[in-house]
């Protein structure tokens, strides 16, 4: 995340501050460009963001899958002190750097673009061809329709822009489930035989029931609690339902408490009280989402707001020495205790959305045929991380050998670890603890929450994006997201879990298991966070 001040019309560079998470890097941000050709203040008008991107382990693939990876990169803004608000950018006029690409992500990826109704929230920035390492692309620019906002052309406006590590999922059938005979936790199949059920489209399916064709789940055996069907009961999954053929963008690691940090940081008062578990008012050194800090939650309360007024200002600081986002304070570390309200508020923020289970089960299987009682790495070998290497930064690992996971309890561990740390060790699949198409940690470290298709509320979800704002109480306002009540995200009927996490049984961590997978819980849980997907059409 990157944080800007500048004067539209002179281009004048008042304050900026640096933050790096995830090892993407974005620097020497500025506006350029400006066009006032349409008239003074007119709706048309426009500027240039401009910007240093540079991430680390960057691939794109020309065979079978042709799948890379991309940096979804998003702007915020504010005047004079004032609310943060989503940047809408155009829908051309950006200037990829040397090397990469851009596509746009329109609010609404099935209609038109539209200045006001159809923006694009964010941009993909990925290579241009084959290739693989470290990447730096130089003067991205990215065209924002401030006159389209209201911004006049001399407003004083503050920006900062933020940059997601994705990993592009390619449209396809896969398999959902296996056909293991051993610890049934509500594994998918092919009605009631034995088999991996195939994805082959995106049109509704019957779940539930014995006929050849149907999506059953071993009659819900093992669940808790259990799907609204079986071997004899059905229901329909809507075609509106994201089934993962499609192909999609999915974020590469989970959450970070840096990133979460950076979201607090542009709420307001009463937003941050929604979504963290103490008052924004709270004492220097408060634990956010978790007041004691346990279980490497190291995000803290940095400077106290003021009583609905001034928001917090949050910060990292897992060695709990006072001194905050050093390098030592755990900002590349999953973010754990987020609730399912929390996950959706920053989706929504971030112009994302949520994750089905089985695009879960696609970003972990490929296109591979499924393995019995396989993890996301496509063996049923784990080793679980038993110690910390650099605790708390960039270069966190574990020293266990072949460690692959973050889970069953360690007592050296006790909670979740840096994201992508075992990709940071290997790059082979199984020593990285990586999906098929690059995809770290499904496995473990904490659960995904992905939405159901065991429950009516889940089933109708039909994939919108979020728009890049929330309500004033701070929770996502998306039609059809689980858990809208009234215009808002304040409950979590129709989200469950997958994958496990830091504190999850082995079995608990395969690709296949589902045995939380309809588990509505709403609460904030030590090993429960998340990641965010968006469609790719």
């Amino acid at each position: 995340m990157y944080n800007q001040k500048t004067l539209i019309t002179a281009f004048l560079w008042l304050a900026c501050y640096f933050l790096k998470a995830n090892n993407i890097q974005i620097s020497s941000a500025v506006l350029v460009g400006q066009d006032v050709s349409a008239g003074a203040n007119n709706l048309a008008n426009s500027a240039l963001v401009q910007f240093n991107l540079s991430w680390q382990n960057s691939w794109r693939v020309s065979g079978f899958p042709k799948n890379w990876d991309a940096a979804w990169i998003f702007v915020k803004y504010r005047r004079s002190g004032g609310t943060w608000q989503h940047a809408w950018l155009d829908s051309g006029g950006h200037v990829p750097a040397i090397g990469s690409r851009i596509d746009v992500g329109l609010l609404n990826p099935d209609s038109a673009f539209h200045r006001t109704n159809n923006p694009a929230l964010g941009v993909f920035l990925y290579r241009n061809a084959a290739g693989g390492g470290d990447v730096s692309y130089n003067q991205v620019r990215l065209k924002w329709n401030f006159g389209a906002q209201g911004v006049p052309d001399s407003a004083v406006v503050e920006f900062r822009i933020f940059a997601v590590e994705m990993v592009y999922v390619a449209g396809g059938a896969f398999s959902l489930g296996d056909a293991t005979t051993t610890s049934i936790q509500g594994q998918f199949r092919n009605a009631n035989a034995n088999t991996p059920f195939k994805i082959t489209g995106e049109g509704s399916i019957t779940l539930g029931g014995t006929a050849a064709g149907n999506l059953g789940n071993n009659n819900a055996t093992g669940m808790s609690p259990v799907d609204d069907f079986n071997n004899t009961s059905t229901q329909t999954l809507p075609a509106a339902f994201p089934k993962g053929f499609s192909p999609f963008y999915c974020m590469k690691y989970e959450i970070s408490q840096g990133q979460y940090r950076d979201f607090l940081n542009c709420l307001s008062y009463s937003q941050q009280a929604t979504r963290t578990s103490v008052a924004p008012n709270s004492a220097v050194g408060t634990g956010a989402l978790n007041s004691f800090n346990n279980f490497r939650s190291g995000l803290e309360i940095q400077q106290s707001g003021v009583s609905s007024s001034t928001p917090a200002l949050y910060g990292c600081n897992l060695n709990n020495d006072g001194f905050f986002n050093s390098a030592v304070d755990g900002e590349w570390i999953a973010c754990n205790y987020l609730s399912w309200m929390d996950v959706a508020a920053y989706l929504d923020w971030a112009a994302l959305r949520p994750m089905t289970e089985l695009e879960y089960e696609k970003a972990a299987r490929g296109f591979l045929s499924a393995v019995n009682g396989e993890y996301s790495w496509g063996t049923t070998s784990i080793v679980a991380a038993n110690n910390i290497t650099s605790s708390g930064t960039s270069g966190e690992y574990s020293a266990t050998i072949s460690a692959n996971a973050v889970c069953s309890n360690q007592a050296n561990v006790s909670g979740p670890m840096r994201v992508g740390g075992f990709s940071f060790v290997s790059n082979k699949r199984f020593l990285a603890g990586a999906g098929w198409w690059g995809i770290c940690e499904l496995s473990g470290n904490v659960w995904e929450r992905t939405v159901m298709v065991g429950s009516a509320t889940g089933r109708s979800y039909t994939g919108m994006h979020g728009n890049g704002s929330l309500t004033a109480t701070g929770n996502a306002n998306v039609t059809s997201w689980p858990g809208l009540s009234s215009g808002e995200v304040s409950g979590a009927a129709g989200a469950g879990f997958r994958g496990g996490g830091w504190n999850s049984a082995f079995t608990q961590c395969r690709t296949s298991s589902r045995i939380d997978a309809a588990s509505p819980a709403s609460t904030r849980i030590a090993a429960s966070g998340g990641r965010g997907v968006r469609s790719a059409r």
